[in-house]
């Protein structure tokens, strides 16, 4: 059995073809679809985070809506970024949406991606400190907010509150006591991910990493996957860990999907993204047998629980739902994900 959620960058565009011309209508489609994947089965919702981009920004208010919407769908992002971040500030806002979601929140956070914009984090108030990498500054922010989720008190109390204190020093609220287990870092490379798994986080890992061996990238993820766990294992933490997976699969049953998907078979790709050389993985399209036979062979995909379906959010719910939904009936059980 796999997990199976789908993740969206939340793109709007006002031209032609697109059936999200506006933020408001991705934000709206965002939790239909959700709404929707969860009424065909599927495990998670997952958003991708961008700032200062015609897509999706802020995530914790799509989060809580898709909450209120649903009953038990995942919700979660893939990544956000920690150098924008106040690590207090998220930690109410991800308490709250996750207790409106009945602690059904997967938090995926990262040090963050290449920007729209040159040094973004500097116009949220963020620089590093002395001697500390913008990278860095975003790994001290995810710990920091891993750290403030264990619900231990810090702050001192006001000896005249205008509200009565619990004894003892306050933690922030409102406090989710579950949501620290599900905590995911987006790691780009092997070094990443192993401190993630000493840190105690689930890993996410994308269709990107930096190119460690030059093989190709479903071999690459593969080995991040195991180095993961072995380091998980060694930390000596008590519950299991989860390691997702994102890939662009989908499967052409109609003549729409090879008009937009049916243009020959993809491969890896290398190019150099933050200043560092980074192998890219494939798309899958294909007919169901022959999508079937190709995922078989791709070892990451074997090695994590959870499956994140990237999909062409600009071409509407009822579109998505069916490329879903065709994974779901034609793949899943075949490959026994279901």
């Amino acid at each position: 059995m796999k997990k199976i959620g789908f993740l969206s960058f939340g793109h709007w565009s006002d031209q032609r073809g697109s059936a999200t011309r506006s933020a408001s209508d991705v934000l709206l489609q965002s939790i239909d679809l959700a709404v929707a994947a969860e009424e065909l089965g599927l495990d998670g919702a997952y958003y991708r985070v961008h700032h200062f981009a015609r897509q999706l920004g802020s995530p914790f208010p799509l989060l809580a809506a898709v909450g209120a919407k649903t009953s038990k769908i995942e919700i979660g992002t893939g990544v956000i970024d920690m150098r924008y971040e106040n690590p207090f500030y998220m930690v109410e806002d991800a308490g709250a949406a996750d207790l409106i979601a009945g602690e059904r929140l997967q938090l995926g956070i990262s040090r963050g991606s290449p920007e729209q914009v040159i040094e973004g984090w500097r116009h949220f108030g963020h620089q590093p400190a002395e001697g500390e990498s913008e990278a860095d500054m975003g790994r001290r922010h995810g710990q920091m907010f891993f750290d403030l989720l264990k619900g231990e008190g810090f702050a001192k109390p006001n000896p005249s509150p205008m509200f009565p204190n619990p004894p003892g020093l306050l933690r922030l609220e409102p406090f989710s006591p579950t949501l620290r287990d599900r905590i995911w870092w987006g790691s780009g490379n092997n070094a990443t991910a192993v401190w993630a798994a000493q840190q105690g986080m689930n890993l996410q890992s994308s269709t990107l990493k930096a190119d460690e061996s030059g093989e190709p990238f479903h071999i690459q993820q593969a080995k991040q996957i195991r180095l993961y766990r072995e380091a998980w294992k060694k930390a000596g933490h008590k519950r299991e860990p989860r390691v997702s997976v994102s890939r662009s699969i989908f499967a052409l049953v109609n003549e729409m999907d090879h008009a937009y998907f049916g243009r020959g078979e993809s491969s890896d790709q290398i190019g150099v993204i933050d200043n560092m050389r980074a192998v890219f993985g494939r798309s899958y399209a294909a007919e169901p047998d022959r999508l079937i036979e190709q995922l078989r062979a791709d070892e990451a995909i074997a090695e994590a629980d959870t499956l994140l379906l990237t999909v062409p959010n600009q071409l509407g719910v009822d579109y998505n739902a069916h490329l879903i939904e065709a994974i779901l009936t034609h793949v899943a059980p075949a490959l026994g994900w279901r």
